[in-house]
């Protein structure tokens, strides 16, 4: 079974989808150089020797909520529109799985406990792609915009950048047994219900909530180590920004707003691993072409 195959059926709807994600965070990107801008400019009007140019703020304010519109309005769009399209992919992707353990002689139990777990995939397709291309966008956004205001700030984040997907790497190797575990676990889920025997049902839960805290743990200490790498170049920036460049108020919010989003983009990284690896080991369990 290809999963790679129903998203082809469907590949309009994705499409549509996937361009107003890109119009939405292009926009999204834009917008700390647009209000930057908007901040120099009114600062000039309200400056005593260019009081005369009442209009200096026109422009930028123009085009920043040209940017926060497009931004607004392709999010409000791509919002409606995923339900209708991932839905039908995952009514699709359950009916495949029932008819092949159908084929197989698989016990209901273990097939309607990996119908349940395919709800994975479409959960990642609808969210965890967007949120990637997001988090791509951004990071990319950002290290080309701080470029344009000093090439050492830009530099700096693509060097701490290599260590953090090194870190990113190792940890969701680290969790996949972890995440296999826990799926044959689910698997278990519906015979343990057939039995009625509650010390079995919550036995089960019990297994399954400390396989997701030593999966937290993980997480929390990758978590822990990239944010002590994030604050190091944050400072590194800002002494660069404020003290060896001669920068406006404008270029300083800007320069703060794409370090910010840098930071958080960055961060969320191990987030979308797990996720990756997560479905990784489903995509074996079904047997699955991803």
């Amino acid at each position: 079974m290809r999963f790679f195959n129903i998203i082809q059926k469907h590949r309009k709807g994705i499409t549509l989808i996937v361009l107003l994600i890109l119009i939405e965070n292009i926009a999204w990107i834009l917008e700390p150089t647009l209000f930057g801008s908007l901040i120099d400019a009114f600062l000039t009007r309200s400056h005593p020797e260019t009081v005369a140019d009442k209009t200096a703020h026109i422009i930028p304010l123009s085009l920043w909520i040209t940017a926060y519109l497009i931004n607004s309005g392709s999010g409000t769009l791509r919002r409606r529109f995923e339900p209708r399209v991932f839905q039908k992919i995952y009514v699709e992707l359950v009916t495949k799985i029932a008819e092949r353990g159908m084929k197989a002689g698989d016990e209901s139990s273990k097939t309607a406990g990996r119908a349940h777990l395919s709800q994975e995939y479409v959960t990642f397709v609808q969210y965890r792609v967007p949120e990637l291309v997001e988090q791509l966008i951004a990071i990319i956004g950002a290290v080309i915009a701080l470029t344009f205001f000093d090439y050492r700030i830009s530099a700096a984040c693509l060097l701490i950048s290599v260590p953090l997907i090194i870190m990113s790497i190792l940890y969701s190797r680290n969790v996949v047994k972890l995440h296999t575990q826990l799926h044959d676990k689910f698997e278990t889920v519906y015979d343990i219900f057939a039995k009625k025997e509650l010390s079995e049902v919550t036995t089960v839960y019990k297994s399954m909530a400390k396989l997701q805290e030593k999966i937290a743990s993980w997480g929390a200490v990758n978590f822990g180590i990239m944010r002590f790498v994030l604050l190091l170049i944050f400072l590194f920036v800002l002494y660069i920004a404020i003290d060896l460049d001669d920068f406006t108020l404008g270029n300083i919010y800007s320069i703060v707003a794409y370090l910010w989003t840098f930071v958080t983009s960055v961060e969320y990284i191990p987030e979308l691993m797990e996720s990756r690896t997560s479905l990784k080991e489903l995509s074996i369990r079904l047997q699955t072409e991803n």
